[in-house]
């Protein structure tokens, strides 16, 4: 597991973000407890994950950060 740090929004702090990969199973949990928001995605989905994350993140947090964030998390997520 990696935890990462960023800052969500103008409200926060700096936040964890927790990135669980099982290789076996080949899937990636991320988690953003800050936001009580999660999401798993098999790497079939890692090509086309950057719009999903903007579709689940939109629902949790202003639209005004979701791209930012949704970038960040894709780069931390194809680190794995």
């Amino acid at each position: 597991m990696k935890i990462r740090k960023t800052i969500i929004n103008e409200q926060s702090s700096q936040q964890n973000v927790y990135i669980y990969e099982n290789k076996k199973e080949q899937y990636i949990v991320v988690a953003i407890p800050y936001l009580e928001w999660s999401m798993q995605v098999t790497y079939d989905d890692l090509a086309n994950i950057e719009s999903r994350l903007h579709h689940s993140l939109r629902r949790v947090l202003d639209e005004q950060y979701v791209r930012s964030l949704a970038a960040k998390l894709v780069q931390w997520m194809r680190e794995m």
